[in-house]
């Protein structure tokens, strides 16, 4: 097997996993930080209830591979213990969530069985 250029990333995402009725509000700290220091990084909707592959409520930071250097890191310094999952994004959606990824904190079951193999039309 050959190796995968870095370039293949075209960005990141960063799950950030929290429990509705305990850990919210510790979440939505977190949450109002990531925004005032990364302007670049999206934030996506919350969700109260698992959703796709993930088994627990969470919210998505979606951020570019420039940013990587400096999110990460202080993720991993400030996520108020709360688990995070990273991952880039490729186009290969099932090998950057199970393969690819980082966690901060517990590693949760993802459900592989709505992840697809390729993004988009591609021969394997």
């Amino acid at each position: 097997m050959s190796a995968i250029p870095p370039e293949t990333v075209t960005g990141y995402h960063a799950h950030v996993y929290y429990d509705p009725a305990t850990t919210r509000a510790q979440a939505a700290r977190l949450r109002a930080e990531v925004e005032a220091r990364f302007p670049a990084a999206l934030l996506g909707r919350w969700h109260d209830a698992p959703v796709g592959p993930h088994p627990a409520a969470m919210f998505q930071i979606a951020f570019p591979v420039e940013l990587f250097a400096t999110l990460v890191p202080w993720l991993m310094l400030n996520r108020r213990g709360l688990t995070v999952l990273v991952h880039p994004e490729t186009d290969a959606p099932r090998a950057d969530h199970l393969d690819r990824a980082l966690w901060m904190g517990q590693v949760l079951p993802l459900d592989a069985s709505v992840l697809p193999e390729w993004r988009g039309t591609r021969d394997p």
